[in-house]
Formats: structure tokens, sequence, C-alpha cells
């Protein structure tokens, strides 16, 4: 009933927005998997979102032994650390956040070709 009753309010898009709104924490528990093209058939996945009650050294350490791959950690101003991955591991990372209860599957983003 509350929902039909804020239709009537007009909404300001240049309004600033407010940071106890749900719309902005749920956006900060969405774990997004990116893959960037480097040069010719390389390609680097991201991950970004990770909750920082984990230690994202010993996460990149299992990653890299895991899958094979070579990996990093970038430390953003706005984004916070972001791990990057050599190669395509969209899926690996995101079923091994899963299986280890790191995050929900309906958390996780996948994003790219």
């Amino acid at each position: 009933m509350s929902n039909i009753e804020d239709l009537n309010v007009p909404f300001d898009p240049f309004a600033d927005v407010d940071e106890d709104s749900s719309s902005t924490q749920q956006g900060n528990k969405n774990i997004h998997l990116r893959i960037q093209q480097r040069n010719g058939r390389k390609t680097l996945t991201t991950l970004q979102g990770l909750p920082k009650q984990y230690d994202s050294k010993k996460i990149l350490k299992s990653f890299k032994k895991e899958f094979a791959c070579n990996g990093t950690i970038v430390d953003d101003t706005e984004l916070g650390q972001i791990l990057q991955l050599t190669g395509d591991q969209r899926v690996k990372i995101a079923e091994f956040l899963v299986e280890n209860g790191i995050a929900k599957k309906t958390d996780i983003k996948i994003h790219g070709f």
C-alpha cells in the first residue's frame, strides 16, 4: 500500500542520493566479474566487490594455484581492491566463490562477451 502512495511524489533525478537507501547497500554486496581484451587473444579477468572480511591475498593465492594462472591485486581509491587474473576465469571464479561460501550465486554478476 505504501508503494502506491509513493507514486504521487515527484522524482528529482538531480537530487543527491541518500547513502542509507537500500539500492546503494545492495550495490555494495554484489561481486562483479569482468573480462577485458588485452593484445591479440589475451584476456584479463577482474573481480570487484569482494567483501572486506575476506583476505584478498589468500583468495588470490588460491585462485592462482587452482586455475593455473597469474594474478595481482590493484588498489583503487573509488572501487577498493580489484583482483586481476590472466585468461577468462569468470565461470571458475564464480563457482569457487559459491562453493566456499564467500558469495551467493545471486550476488555474482558476470559481465562481458
